[in-house]
């Protein structure tokens, strides 16, 4: 599933891969249901009232003021050109809404029924009656093809990825939208539909999809764009008889009058504007800002209140991702150098206060993690790779440099330096140098102050090797259009992982990816081996087949030295003035920020303490 972070269930629940609908099969073999899972059974019945971890009684009102960095130029979220604003997504209903607390399961929401044949090459969703676009014309069918159509033609690349399984999308009838498959062995495909927004045919006729948008769009979901002004704010407003407010997937969410973005030129900025009272919610990302930034009046006064929330999200894997596509990082065991000057242990230790993981897998906190040396069902995906791959994966197991922490990394310059020899470079007057008499050189491009603390240190320690890195920070506009482009060096990515990976690894690591702009193949992988357990990892016919090539394609992966792994944790770490209130629990896999609410008697008293801050 496409950046849903989730983790493995008991395996007793874990029957199969296939996308499992709650009902039997009727007379014509066709299943009609309210909700797909790839885990087994919905944990939900048809009849279900609300998700389980909501106040369904919430109060309705009030504003939430939340920050955003960097610009836009774009009310249009779905083209590679322009920045978009942030929250756009409150605009628009999908066919299915995922449960934030199971995994991989999706509900009926724009539609209100889903079938399913015995044979799996199509899923067709029947619309709600009632749905209605903001403007008061009912949702159809022909919307849904047109989006489809629409999106995979002209918008992102990653839907054509993500789609590339899908033979038609066609309307039968005003309300029902059969999708029809190329084969049956893409399991995850109407779980993957399901998260199709559905966009007004009738709106953009007449205006250019594939140009940024800078009216305001026409939805369908809970809120609609009141107000915005161009890079600098934008503010939704409640649809007050909004079509699916007591939609089970609805019901005690979306309870502010109000979400207003402000935007802020870094993180540094973003957080003096939370201490001032000017933004009301903060997820904390900075290790240091958590342990010595909270320290401010309205902390002291109890007016802001703050938490770490465990949550059961697979981390994925974040790394300095070093661009293939660039000459100097073609060479495997150069890559590998850039790793060994990587110190970890001593940035834990003194920039991140000790609470970070190293992350050793693409799939790290999951059932998809590899580990130990290669057997059973993984070796037996492997072994007919066995000639295009390292020997030493089938022998060792894939280990990252650990240091003690003193910032002394003697070892891993050492081995950094001999494997550079080895590839071609040599010292000359304190200048790592190739055959040629080119330095060794390269950027590093981030987005926004906290990373610089990060690359610094890294680019000291390069410094010892004399390979010259420089850090250029950008902002995030800018940052977008270059990674877009793939006109970086080196960059930090983030890959998020699923309990249910799937055809967004195409998109990850693909040759096909990694020539197409604005794909998330940001390193630039290109390799058959990768091609094709990727293949196989779309088209596991079962989990356990699934949990063998996934491990597959960690192990291999991992042994290509693509990325310089970091860092993860297993909590989120939030702060916000005391105004709100929220459920007595969270969801498994999220905050649940959509489900808090405004408490009126508190407002006043946060109000006058924002005054005196």
């Amino acid at each position: 599933m496409h950046r849903r972070h989730l983790l493995a269930l008991p395996a007793a629940l874990a029957t199969g891969l296939a996308a499992t609908p709650s009902g039997r099969p009727g007379p014509d073999g066709i299943t009609r249901t309210h909700a797909l899972s790839l885990l087994g059974e919905p944990a939900l019945p048809r009849d279900f009232r609300h998700w389980p971890w909501v106040n369904p009684n919430a109060p309705k009102g009030g504003e939430i003021v939340l920050t955003a960095l960097g610009s836009y130029d774009s009310l249009n979220s779905f083209i590679l050109r322009g920045t978009a604003a942030v929250g756009l997504g409150n605009l628009y209903d999908t066919l299915l809404k995922e449960s934030s607390d199971e995994g991989s399961s999706e509900y009926a929401h724009l539609a209100a029924e889903i079938e399913l044949p015995a044979d799996r090459l199509w899923v067709a969703f029947t619309l709600h009656e009632q749905a209605r676009w903001h403007d008061g014309r009912p949702i159809t069918a022909e919307d849904v093809v047109w989006t489809f159509n629409t999106l995979r033609t002209a918008g992102r690349p990653t839907y054509r990825g993500y789609w590339a399984d899908v033979r038609e999308c066609v309307a039968e009838g005003p309300r029902r939208v059969v999708f029809r498959f190329t084969s049956a062995e893409n399991r995850e495909l109407p779980l993957i539909l399901g998260q199709l927004p559905v966009l007004p045919k009738h709106f953009w006729e007449g205006r250019d999809f594939s140009r940024p948008l800078l009216e305001a769009p026409l939805g369908s979901g809970p809120y609609r764009v009141e107000r915005f002004e161009t890079g600098r704010g934008i503010v939704y407003q409640r649809v007050a008889d909004y079509w699916g407010r007591d939609l089970p997937t609805m019901r005690g969410t979306n309870n502010w009058d109000r979400i207003r973005y402000e935007y802020y030129r870094d993180t540094t900025v973003a957080f003096e504007a939370f201490k001032a009272g000017q933004i009301d919610f903060r997820q904390e990302n900075s290790a240091r800002d958590w342990a010595t930034g909270y320290d401010f009046p309205a902390i002291r006064r109890g007016l802001v209140k703050r938490e770490e929330i465990r949550h059961e999200i697979p981390t994925g894997m974040q790394a300095f991702a070093m661009n293939h596509r660039r000459p100097l990082f073609q060479d495997a065991r150069v890559r590998r150098a850039m790793i060994e000057v990587f110190d970890f242990e001593w940035m834990n230790t003194n920039l991140f206060f000790g609470s970070y993981t190293r992350t050793a897998s693409y799939f790290s906190n999951s059932d998809f993690a590899s580990s130990g040396i290669p057997s059973g069902a993984e070796l037996a995906v492997l072994e007919p790779f066995r000639a295009q791959l390292p020997p030493a994966l089938f022998t060792e197991e894939y280990r990252l440099p650990v240091t003690d922490g003193s910032g002394n990394n003697r070892e891993g310059l050492r081995r950094a330096l001999a494997l550079l020899r080895e590839a071609g470079w040599t010292v000359r007057d304190r200048r790592l140098i190739n055959a040629q008499g080119q330095p060794f050189e390269f950027e590093i491009l981030i987005q926004g102050a906290t990373f610089e603390r990060i690359a610094l240190p890294y680019v000291q320690a390069l410094e010892r090797l004399g390979v010259t890195a420089r850090v250029r920070t950008v902002d995030p506009a800018q940052y977008q259009v270059r990674i877009d482009a793939f006109d970086y060096d080196m960059t930090v990515d983030s890959i998020g992982q699923s309990l249910s990976p799937g055809n967004e690894q195409r998109d990850f690591f693909t040759c096909e990816k990694a020539r197409e702009n604005g794909s998330q193949n940001v390193t630039g992988i290109c390799t058959p081996v990768v091609d094709a357990l990727v293949d196989q990892v779309v088209n596991a016919p079962d989990r356990d087949a699934l949990v063998a090539r996934t491990r597959a394609l960690d192990r291999v992966l991992l042994w290509g030295n693509h990325m310089i792994p970091q860092w993860h944790m297993r909590s989120f770490r939030i702060a916000w003035w005391d105004k709100f209130g929220k459920p007595a629990r969270n969801p498994k896999y999220g905050i649940g920020l959509d489900s808090w609410w405004v408490e009126a008697q508190r407002v006043g008293t946060v109000e006058e303490g924002r005054r005196q801050n």
